[in-house]
């Protein structure tokens, strides 16, 4: 009996001694409370929905993180995330990368490339080439005082809503159209007049004839903009955006502050969403585009080669143009560009040839 007591007095005692470390250890673990804006209306399909889903997962995993998400404009506009993020206004957001264009000529890398690598390829660039190392720099070269990290990705978009049939590029010639990113500039070379929108003003401004045409998202995106009600004829591949990436920004001395779990956590929950949000879109838009065909009216067109031919080479005087005025471009450009010929003996012998 008095070996069984000693026995359980060691347990009590070994129990105690875990609690009060567990204790200490969650007690160093400041809370912190991420306030994200995002970019795009939490219901959009890929764009949006991943947020709330990264939200709930970081608190799933600790109880030291809340992440509360703003929608569009209720706390900060969506152009305006980055640098509110940066300033310390607000300590997070989520968009991607193509929306500061104008003031980072490089950004649209990390966010969409013409012509550029899918998917799988785009993250394989990121986590295991330069791609993380080149998109860190590219923020702390500029000023920003951010740490980003990957957060979400959807497949291919399609390549634009126009109201009219385009049979060459001289059809393009005089259009209005909302386009996003290095694409955009390959389109005006081209003849077009073109304005970047948030996803919530496309519809109006097409309605209106503000804009003649328009390019957003996937097909199941764009249905819920509606944009076949106006723009029937639907152009495939989306030349300008194979993949798009999104990022998670927070403030670098929130980031710096928080524990090395925490930061991990973050990560990992981005991670996760990276995987969730291409799955989801892959899932997403085949239903959406039979039913364009089938009850919207809408005609679904792919691109000549002699199209997409223009489109590439317009495309490569585009990256020359960009390579000779932005040194860190052209250091991007030249990274990407190698792991994407190393990567072409591998996509062109181990993949099934895309039947037209």
């Amino acid at each position: 009996m008095k070996i069984a007591k000693k026995i359980s007095n060691a347990i009590i005692a070994a129990s105690i001694i875990g609690v009060t470390l567990t204790t200490t250890a969650v007690a160093k673990e400041k809370r912190v409370l991420l306030k994200v804006p995002v970019a795009f209306p939490t219901h959009l399909l890929g764009l949006g929905t991943p947020v709330p889903k990264f939200a709930k997962s970081v608190m799933n995993m600790t109880d030291s993180i809340k992440v509360k998400v703003y929608e569009p404009k209720k706390l900060i506009a969506p152009f305006e995330i980055l640098g509110a993020v940066s300033s310390g206004k607000v300590n997070a957001g989520w968009a991607t990368a193509g929306y500061w264009k104008g003031k980072i000529p490089a950004s649209p890398l990390f966010s969409s490339v013409p012509f550029g690598p899918e998917a799988p390829e785009f993250v394989a660039w990121l986590y295991y080439g330069n791609g993380m190392k080149l998109y860190q720099e590219m923020y702390d070269k500029h000023g920003y005082n951010v740490k980003v990290i990957p957060a979400g990705i959807i497949s291919p978009e399609t390549s634009g809503w126009f109201k009219s049939e385009i049979n060459s590029h001289e059809d393009l010639k005089g259009l209005k159209m909302r386009f996003f990113g290095l694409g955009g500039d390959v389109m005006q070379k081209l003849g077009v007049s073109t304005t970047l929108l948030p996803g919530g003003e496309i519809f109006p401004a097409l309605e209106k004839g503000a804009i003649d045409a328009t390019e957003f998202s996937m097909p199941a995106i764009d249905q819920r903009l509606g944009l076949h009600k106006i723009a029937k004829y639907n152009y495939f591949p989306g030349w300008h955006q194979q993949a798009t990436l999104f990022e998670l920004l927070i403030n670098k001395d929130v980031w710096n502050k928080l524990s090395k779990k925490q930061q991990n956590i973050i990560e990992t929950a981005c991670k996760a969403s990276i995987l969730d949000s291409l799955a989801e879109g892959e899932a997403s838009q085949f239903a959406p585009m039979k039913k364009n065909v089938e009850k919207n009216g809408v005609i679904i067109k792919t691109w000549s080669p002699e199209m997409l031919n223009t489109f590439k080479s317009t495309w490569m005087e585009v990256v020359d143009e960009q390579k000779a005025k932005d040194p860190f471009f052209k250091k991007v450009w030249k990274d990407l560009s190698e792991f994407r010929a190393g990567y072409a003996i591998w996509k062109q012998k181990a993949f099934l040839p895309t039947p037209q």
